[in-house]
């Protein structure tokens, strides 16, 4: 039944190689939560114990840390200091590393929050900035020929103009003074 269930030795050996590959280039992707990766990981030693060939627990531990993502650096850093990893189990730093990923991302959706607020008080802030241009001044300033870049256009139909009456051209989102014309 033995025989059956993992096939002859050069078939067990190839599947031990095969898993044992797997194990030494397994890595946490970015965006993979904890809980899929450990998935993954708990296969592949599930499926090397099956097969006779296990690691130890510390250097389940010791790999799955190494298999983090870089932006997990400052966590593994602090939990190699501060735990004993020879004692620490799979499961107590899966749950560690949980928690953690937990705190990140109800980080991250206030962060976004934030990011999203101000853009929106800054769209609020330019489309009154944008009234304010069209609005400022009587009829005859508004209708005021301006150069803008190689156009000409009107005044109100500008970003905010300066208020004095010297000739100007808008050129790269800023007011000149056109050199030489008369007002």
């Amino acid at each position: 039944m033995l025989i059956t269930h993992q096939g002859n030795s050069q078939v067990k050996d190839n599947k031990i190689d095969l898993l044992v590959q797997q194990y030494e280039q397994f890595i946490i992707f970015e965006d993979e939560s904890i809980d899929s990766a450990f998935a993954r990981f708990n296969t592949i030693i599930t499926s090397l114990k099956a097969l006779d060939e296990g690691y130890s627990s510390k250097n389940y531990v010791r790999k799955f840390l190494r298999a983090l993502h870089p932006k997990w650096r400052a966590k593994v850093t602090t939990i190699e200091e501060s735990k004993d990893l020879t004692s620490l189990s799979l499961d107590e730093l899966i749950e560690n590393l949980k928690v953690h990923e937990m705190i990140i991302k109800k980080v991250s959706k206030i962060v976004k929050e934030k990011v999203e607020r101000k853009s929106l008080a800054l769209m609020a802030k330019k489309e009154s900035s944008d009234e304010e241009c069209l609005t400022s001044g009587s009829e005859d300033e508004r209708s005021t020929p301006w150069r803008c870049g190689d156009r000409i256009i009107l005044i109100g139909d500008c970003p905010k103009p300066p208020q004095d009456k010297k000739p100007r051209a808008f050129v790269r989102g800023s007011w000149i003074v056109i050199i030489g014309e008369e007002s």
